[in-house]
């Protein structure tokens, strides 16, 4: 069996770019296994030291690790860039061609690459965050109509994290709405959503991986059987094509993938 290989993801910030767009790339090889660390908020070079000992440490005479970085300070990454495994360098390599076209030298600020360094764009995607928390699964009904985007599905379909991701990568305003088995009972909207069909957007699942989803949330319940999932689905999908409701099935989507349809079918504005 081949050992798997070990990925970092490298960042002066949060490490959320480095972690998505290395995900990205990985995500081209589905026979190969990974393990995978985060280390974010490189600031110095003594930090940059550390983590170099850490990653060569996981060199072997098979293994070489993967170092997706995006690690702003060029000291810093420079140092980072001294390792023996394979540096993927997603900020620096691209940054010169970047400087030649503006005619502008960069910043090399990791405030800049997330967003803080525009006050106006940060706040945005904080108060988006706040949003997408105050209206998740239904548990608040205040201002809906402030909503750039309502996610609408039956549980466990991926309302949640979706709704986070699209507040914190783009800076909408997103609430979920879960259906519920009362609202089977009639291909209406649930009454809370029903004069705001024209920000909905849902999502479905199959069947098979609904059921085992619930089942490892609530093992041997009804609502984790196949029957039942089924039935939701099935009423669900009525449900989006009576009110025109676009939707896809996020059984075999990343939440990156997702966000990505739904931006694009939605044509909302990237706002974050």
């Amino acid at each position: 069996m081949t050992a798997a290989t070990p990925v970092f993801f490298v960042a002066g910030g949060t490490g959320i770019s480095a972690e998505t767009l290395g995900n990205l790339m990985l995500a081209q090889f589905p026979g190969l296994s990974f393990t995978r660390r985060k280390i974010p908020f490189i600031t110095t070079v003594e930090r940059a030291r550390e983590v170099l000992e850490l990653i060569d440490a996981a060199m072997t005479d098979t293994v070489t690790p993967l170092v997706f970085s995006s690690v702003s300070d060029e000291t810093i990454r420079q140092e980072l860039q001294a390792t023996k495994a394979a540096f993927i360098d997603l900020f620096g390599s691209h940054l010169d061609t970047v400087e030649r076209v503006l005619h502008v030298n960069a910043t090399h600020s990791a405030a800049a690459l997330h967003g803080v360094g525009d006050t106006s764009r940060y706040d945005k995607r904080m108060k988006a965050i706040e949003f997408a928390m105050e209206h998740d699964d239904g548990a608040s009904l205040r201002n809906l109509e402030q909503a750039d985007l309502i996610l609408v599905a039956p549980s466990r379909c991926g309302k949640t994290p979706t709704s986070m991701y699209l507040a914190l990568q783009h800076g909408l305003k997103v609430a979920n709405y879960p259906l519920v088995p009362e609202d089977f009972d009639s291909s209406d909207l649930p009454r809370p959503i029903r004069h705001l069909a024209d920000k909905c957007f849902g999502l479905l699942s199959t069947p098979a991986r609904l059921s085992q989803v619930r089942g490892e949330r609530r093992p041997g319940s009804t609502y984790a059987t196949l029957a039942q999932c089924s039935h939701e689905l099935r009423r669900a999908e009525a449900m989006y094509r009576a009110h025109r409701i676009p939707s896809i099935n996020s059984a075999k989507m990343s939440v990156e993938e997702m966000a990505t349809v739904i931006l694009q079918s939605s044509r909302l504005p990237d706002l974050g």
